[in-house]
């Protein structure tokens, strides 16, 4: 295994970063910010034209069949500038229809929603969380009762990303009420205006939004459909691994970038006569800060070739995303201790990135609960 980059990859994330140099800097970030939608749907159509929205979906849906190794510098580079687009929950969705209709677990809608999401002509999210606040089965509750060909959705879904302007939300529900661990669970293709949902959007520190999503009698058809009836676990493990190392990217190019933003300004910033990155103290906190970061970016594309070599990633995924979450978090800190007052000012850039990065490590479980997951793969538990 080699995560350093190869000159593909290189490739790769320079032109990735180039683009967002140019059509994603600081101003067009804080106005979608500002603005009620909290979503660049110009820069959503720049992508889909450019062939990244499929960058990793199969070639038949017209999609560019890369490695999700690859998948993950785009991720990086979409954290690192901060792009407001819901690229992560469009993308959790649309690998898991791939890798459904790849093992031939769903219909026709399944197939024509992913060119459609290639094309960037529908975009998806998905809806996991509910009441609990970890990531394993047992958090589905969402009752899902066999109607006809169908079945009735009844419950509440929790930290829906994109929901409101999505086209299609890949929705986990318990299709056995009998079982409540990884039984039971089964992945249907929700439209979120379909009769008897509504839902409750929700600011996050990171300045998106989320929903809260009500489902009353909700009838969804046998054609929604993906993967096996009680057997959604099957699917739903690798989508959350997946989802968790895409995550780690994003977070790894937010706060590398905020970490570059603090160094700079401790090469700038005059204190007693000198720049204040001479002092002991700071050098000290930049070398930790660029050791948390790196290390962070190895375990991620660790767990991403696991992923994409089709090995078990649960170790990897779980090691990433618990040091992912507080190292990371260290850095922000300390890229805001080295700027000092100017970090809580809200006409300051550096907010941005500590917002941001901050907020997506509060997402797809905590630390306590991954470093369990390790624990259990060192048969400690």
């Amino acid at each position: 295994m080699d995560v350093l980059l190869n000159e593909d990859e290189e490739m790769i994330r320079d032109g990735v970063r180039r683009f967002f140099q140019a059509e994603c800097g600081v101003p067009r970030v804080r106005a979608i910010e500002d603005d009620e939608a909290r979503t660049d749907l110009d820069l959503w159509r720049q992508l889909a034209e450019l062939g990244w929205l499929g960058l990793a979906l199969p070639a038949a849906y017209g999609g560019g069949e890369a490695p999700f190794t690859q998948l993950t510098l785009l991720f990086e580079e979409a954290g690192r500038a901060l792009a407001p687009v819901p690229l992560h929950p469009h993308m959790v969705a649309a690998l898991t229809l791939a890798a459904a209709v790849e093992r031939g677990d769903c219909g026709p809608l399944a197939e024509t929603v992913i060119s459609g999401a290639c094309m960037g002509e529908s975009l998806l999210t998905w809806a996991w969380d509910e009441r609990l606040p970890n990531i394993g089965p047992e958090v589905v509750t969402l009752n899902a009762i066999a109607d006809g060909n169908g079945w009735r959705l009844n419950g509440t879904k929790q930290m829906v990303e994109a929901f409101e302007i999505a086209d299609y939300c890949l929705v986990a529900v318990r299709t056995d009420a009998s079982q409540t661990a990884a039984g039971g669970i089964t992945l249907l293709l929700v439209e979120p205006g379909a009769e008897g949902i509504s839902s409750t959007t929700q600011r996050t520190l990171g300045g998106d939004h989320q929903s809260e999503v009500q489902f009353d009698n909700v009838y969804v058809g046998g054609d929604a459909l993906v993967g096996r009836v009680d057997d959604g676990w099957d699917l739903a493990r690798p989508m959350l691994e997946r989802a968790m190392v895409l995550n780690c990217a994003m977070i790894v190019g937010a706060t590398r970038r905020a970490a570059e933003r603090a160094f700079d300004y401790a090469k700038e910033r005059i204190a007693f006569g000198h720049p204040i990155g001479s002092f002991q103290a700071i050098q000290h906190t930049c070398a930790d800060m660029i050791t948390w970061v790196d290390g962070a970016e190895l375990l991620t594309r660790e767990a991403a070739w696991h992923i994409a070599q089709g090995m078990d990633a649960a170790l990897a995924a779980a090691a990433a995303k618990s040091f992912a979450n507080e190292r990371c978090q260290m850095v922000l800190r300390e890229a805001n201790q080295i700027h000092g007052g100017y970090a809580q000012v809200y006409e300051y850039d550096q907010q941005l990135w500590y917002r941001r990065a901050a907020a997506w490590t509060m997402r797809l479980g905590t630390s306590t609960e991954h470093r369990r997951t390790v624990a259990r793969a060192l048969e400690l538990q």
